[in-house]
């Protein structure tokens, strides 16, 4: 009788579910608007049927979320999901020129997403790094489960930088043999909610009532520190993994990291308070106004109230968000790994007096066939590295193996480091290189307890290395780079093509995919280069 009643009650909640879940349409027009959005400069900046800030896109676990994107810029576009996994739809990552050819000028395509995972996500521009010029928004995927810890009331906080100039200008700068690299620093200003973070509006709490927090960090560059003195923060989730409640009193995010994080409000509406986000890298140059930069909201208790101040807290006592320290909700142990890669994350200048980047022998450079492309017509050879050119860094992993891979940065700049179709297990930080202050305090060995926490986007500090673990259990091709997009552009990236030969049975490319790259004379088969077998004639030749 038991099973029997078991047998009735799975079969009616997946009716339920089934009933429930949505195809939620959106649709994007993608142009050019001029605008001032940091209350200083206007400029040309990308956005979504004339707008800018991009209306966030809420939906549930689930559901399939569908953007028809019309193109109407003079170049190609792409939008990727970020943090989302695309289990058995690999094809819609939206990786330019790696799992797509772009979308081509006045064309249109439609990007069908199944949002099979809950959790803070973003949805941003991966052609050309439009993402900087504004093609970003949150993604918001609600869960059908009962939360970590139980809230009243969800609210979502993105945090953006803004650059004076275009991205290709900088860029432009960065790559000119004829002066010096790197060129002067650039100071952006930093967005709230999508405007100038002084005049964003005020984030409102009722007394007694606790809030999630959905916090993201959407710039391209710089990292930001956010906290709301007076107010401790309930760490839940990290990049769309639930995580074993941890209190801090402030999230410190790199470019692309998100944290959700439970705030019960005070009992009394006598008082509001302020909230600070701080821009900061510390690669530039420190002055004061320009880097850090500074920016307070209000926490808005009751309209016209005083506002509490609070006495700051000390250095060594305050505690910001730390992946070491955050346990996941799910406790899955420590995956075993049996394929190592180790990589440095170095530059260097080339005959030519450009300097570019390297994580894995020679900086990373889109072949002449998207290597998905390649991934499901090659055959067996779709196993062979080679077949997709030397600088695709095409790395090839068997389904089910468990990697690890250390990155050391023996540099004095932080990276933010993103991998599409996965999360990683954070597993460990170390010292690596030598710190420019040779009287700072030596830097200690740090590893996780207990269940280490997953996260899409993790950091590796100036001097340090980090060690993360992830199972190769996603057919696809899948990158892995740096979010800094500049380092990106530079070539700070490589490929991971995920059980080939099991890809090519398990999914098809839609026919509108291949019509796109057919548009722009984009071959769709073959090796990197098009051609049949090893031969790579046609290639660009490597740096040297």
């Amino acid at each position: 009788m038991f099973r029997a009643l078991l047998g009735i009650y799975i079969v009616a909640a997946a009716y339920l579910l089934l009933c429930q879940a949505a195809r939620v349409v959106h649709d994007w027009d993608i142009g050019y608007l001029n605008i001032n959005r940091d209350g200083y400069t206007t400029r040309r900046a990308i956005g979504v049927n004339g707008q800018l800030p991009i209306p966030p896109i809420y939906v549930t676990k689930g559901d399939t979320l569908i953007i028809n994107v019309h193109n109407s810029l003079d170049v190609p576009t792409s939008i990727h999901a970020h943090g989302l996994f695309e289990k058995g739809t690999s094809f819609m990552d939206g990786a330019g020129l790696v799992t797509q050819c772009g979308i081509p000028p006045g064309d249109n395509f439609t990007y069908a997403i199944n949002a099979d995972q809950a959790g803070t996500f973003w949805i941003h521009g991966h052609y050309n790094h439009q993402n900087v010029d504004g093609l970003r928004t949150p993604l918001v995927i609600y869960d059908t489960e009962p939360p970590v810890l139980d809230y009243d009331e969800d609210k979502l906080v993105f945090l953006e930088e803004w650059y004076v100039n275009e991205f290709a200008v900088r860029m432009a700068e960065v790559l000119n043999p004829l002066v010096p690299f790197p060129p002067p620093p650039s100071f952006p200003y930093g967005l709230i909610n999508g405007i100038n973070g002084n005049d964003t509006t005020p984030i409102t709490f009722a007394p007694g009532r606790k809030y999630r927090l959905r916090v993201i960090n959407m710039s391209s560059t710089e990292w930001y520190k956010f906290s709301l003195p007076g107010h401790q923060l309930q760490i839940i989730e990290a990049d769309g993994i639930d995580a074993v409640p941890y209190t801090v009193d402030g999230l410190d995010l790199g470019p692309g990291q998100r944290y959700s994080v439970v705030v019960t409000a005070h009992d009394t509406d006598a008082y509001n308070y302020q909230y600070n986000a701080t821009l900061y890298a510390n690669f530039v140059p420190f002055i004061p106004g320009m880097n850090p930069r500074y920016y307070t909201g209000l926490i808005e208790y009751k309209k016209g109230a005083p506002i509490k101040t609070i006495a700051p807290t000390a250095d060594g006592q305050y505690v910001w968000s730390d992946d070491i320290l955050l346990k996941a909700w799910d406790h899955q142990p420590l995956l075993s790994a049996n394929k190592t890669f180790e990589w440095t994350i170095s530059s260097h200048k080339y005959s030519n007096n450009i300097t570019l980047a390297i994580l894995d022998e020679m900086p990373f450079q889109p072949p002449l066939v998207p290597p998905l492309f390649s991934a499901f017509s090659m055959g067996d050879l779709a196993l062979n590295e080679t077949i997709y050119g030397p600088q695709t860094r095409a790395h090839v992993l068997r389904l089910g193996e468990v990697i690890e891979i250390v990155v050391h940065n023996p540099t004095i700049l932080d990276h933010a480091m993103h991998l599409h179709g996965h999360a990683f297990q954070v597993t460990e930080y170390g010292p690596s290189g030598k710190p420019v202050d040779p009287d700072a305090p030596p830097i200690l060995v740090r590893q996780f307890t207990d269940w280490p926490m997953r996260r899409d986007t993790f950091v590796v500090p100036a001097f340090h290395y980090a060690k993360v673990h992830f199972c190769a259990d996603n057919p696809g091709v899948w990158m892995f780079h740096c979010h800094m997009d500049v380092h990106f552009a530079m070539g700070l990236a490589i490929t991971f093509v995920e059980a080939p030969d099991v890809l090519q049975k398990q999914q098809v490319v839609p026919q509108a995919l291949l019509d796109m790259c057919h548009k722009q004379g984009i071959v769709t088969e073959g090796n990197g280069a098009g051609n049949a077998g090893f031969n790579l004639t046609g290639l660009p030749p490597v740096p040297s």
